[in-house]
């Protein structure tokens, strides 16, 4: 009886060891197969190792943005000297280094004075050369002065970038040739931001104290735009407006608002009134100086300051007459009878005494304010004065006044209170009107909250309305979908996903049929029916010479077997096989 020649092969591969077992496995592939095996798997060794370098990568942070060239050429060098990783951003404005290195490196590039941010300043005389003139010398100092300033004013939060142009004309020794100097500023601000008139004020103080002899009226602020900034100081400052006195009068608006709030907010609840305050405040700087004089009192009571008194007496002498000539040269003939002076009342006794001679050779004597002299052989007329001078003390009162900046000159408050809330017979709160009551309660409440002065002429008005309820706007949440947080979370998904993706594909498309060519599934176990058909058979082919036959039995025996079993796994194949044999038989 002869073996089986399949069983003998199977035994025989069975007994073979692991690698001999593959080699024929892999003999089975054609070529394109086993290039194509080749390339899968190399394809999926590489994304794996892609994925886990990719999950390692640092994760980078922007370092510096909007540089100049030369500021990125220097921080370039300095990092690649340290040894740093760095890359740029997509529009290759920005540096971007490992994210917990960023604050390291920005400090050691602050300490080598990166970044100079585009302009230069007093360093620039650090490196004078040898034999520069004196022009050139004038230069560099405005070039640094211009960058200093740049440089200041780029530090205000709102400004990004600033650009100083002075204008400093040569000194002259004529008052009539000499100029001063001029600056004008371009600033670059960030996207949104402003300036306020006080901001634009204080850099045009900052730039005019820091130039010699630069008037603050020849600063020119303009910004990216080319909107002039220093003119809207200009307009305010004409219009008597100043930032600081409104915020003054807003500070004291909503200080007294406050003051109301609070007193109202225990009796009818915060969300039931509405405060408004209006002050007028005096901004005036007044300064008065008055001198004023009190009536003086009685003589006796009247003070003295100073007292004088001049007395005197003249002895009155004819004057001279006549024909100029000899004659008039002459003395005068004696008289023949004596000359007599009678007193006159008290007169003579209060003025002094006049003592006349009985023989007209002899001479009188005068005895008058003191004075005791001899008089002539003839008297001539006698004349006495007495001047008395007093100054008495004057009241006098200095009065200077310097009224205070701010004060209130009127005050106008309006209030408004909602209906109270009250339930009726069913039980349902219903609003109902303050009684007047009430109302004369809260405005007396408000009257002594903000200080009112009928005198100053305040106003206050209070009224009571219902309240339109307010309508609130709910926000309609944007879909998850649409959450900035879950699409970068789902991109991040989405990426891990096709990388699982990719390689099922590979491994499920490719690799697993390749797989089942390598190593086909072993023939199915024979039922008792085949064992004892195969025996019947063996037997039939050792009793007669028809051997070869008898093996073309079996073979077609197992081909018929294998159909069913391909039937019966797979019924959709074979009914497409049997209706393609049906149509090519129909054709």
């Amino acid at each position: 009886m002869a073996a089986n020649p399949d069983i003998t092969a199977d035994s025989a591969a069975t007994g073979t060891d692991p690698i001999t077992r593959l080699r024929d496995a892999f003999a089975r592939l054609s070529n394109q197969q086993k290039i194509l095996l080749a390339v899968a798997l190399a394809a999926i060794v590489a994304i794996l190792v892609g994925t886990y370098l990719w999950s390692r990568q640092p994760d980078y942070r922007v370092l510096f943005a909007n540089l100049s060239e030369k500021d990125g050429g220097a921080i370039i060098a300095a990092l690649d000297q340290n040894a740093v990783p760095y890359k740029y951003s997509e529009g290759g404005t920005a540096i971007l280094v490992p994210a917990e290195k960023v604050h390291d490196i920005r400090l050691k590039l602050a300490s080598q004075g990166l970044p100079r941010g585009g302009s230069i300043g007093f360093e620039l005389m650090e490196n004078q050369k040898f034999g520069t003139s004196q022009f050139i010398e004038q230069v560099n100092f405005q070039r640094a002065l211009e960058g200093e300033l740049s440089r200041t004013i780029e530090s205000i939060s709102a400004v990004q970038s600033a650009r100083v142009h002075l204008a400093i004309p040569k000194p002259s020794v004529f008052v009539r040739e000499e100029q001063k100097p001029t600056a004008s500023v371009l600033l670059h601000l960030f996207p949104g931001r402003t300036l306020e008139a006080a901001q634009v004020s204080g850099i045009s103080h900052l730039i005019a104290s820091s130039v010699p002899q630069l008037p603050l009226s020849n600063v020119n602020i303009v910004d990216q735009n080319g909107n002039l900034l220093s003119q809207l100081k200009d307009k305010l400052t004409e219009a008597g407006l100043d930032p600081t006195q409104i915020k003054y009068v807003r500070e004291v608006e909503n200080s007294i608002i406050k003051r109301i709030e609070d007193i109202l907010t225990p009796v009818v609840g915060s969300h039931n009134f509405r405060v408004q305050v209006a002050a007028d405040l005096d901004f005036s700087h007044t300064e008065q100086t008055a001198e004023t004089f009190r009536p003086n009192g009685t003589p006796p009571e009247a003070t003295i300051r100073s007292q004088q008194t001049s007395e005197t007496a003249n002895l009155n002498q004819s004057p001279g007459g006549g024909v100029p000539g000899a004659l008039t040269n002459q003395p005068p003939v004696p008289a023949t009878a004596p000359l007599t002076q009678p007193p006159v009342g008290q007169a003579a006794a209060t003025t002094g005494t006049v003592t006349l001679p009985q023989n007209p050779n002899d001479r009188g004597q005068i005895n008058a304010a003191g004075v005791t002299s001899p008089m002539p052989p003839v008297s001539p007329p006698l004349s006495t004065r007495k001047d008395t001078t007093t100054n008495y003390e004057l009241d006098k009162t200095i009065r200077y006044t310097k009224q205070s900046i701010g004060t209130v000159r009127r005050l106008s408050a309006a209030v408004v209170v909602n209906y109270r809330m009250e339930k009726d017979k069913s039980g349902k709160e219903v609003p109902k009107p303050l009684s007047d009551s009430q109302i004369q309660q809260i405005n007396d409440l408000v009257r002594e909250a903000m200080g009112y002065n009928q005198a100053r002429g305040d106003s206050i008005s209070v009224a009571n309305a219902a309240f339109t309820p307010e309508v609130k706007e709910v926000m309609a949440e944007p879909p998850f979908w649409k959450d900035p947080e879950n699409i970068a979370f789902g991109k991040e998904i989405f990426k891990y996903l096709l990388i699982a993706g990719l390689i099922a594909y590979l491994l499920l498309g490719i690799i697993r049929p390749i797989i089942k060519t390598m190593f086909p599934p072993p023939p199915p176990a024979e039922t008792p029916e085949e064992a004892a058909l195969r025996a019947a058979a063996e037997v039939q082919i050792g009793a007669d010479d028809e051997e070869a036959s008898q093996v073309d039995i079996d073979h077609l025996a197992v081909k018929i077997q294998k159909a069913k079993d391909i039937a019966q796994s797979d019924p959709k194949a074979v009914a497409n096989i049997i209706k393609d044999w049906l149509n090519a038989n129909g054709s």
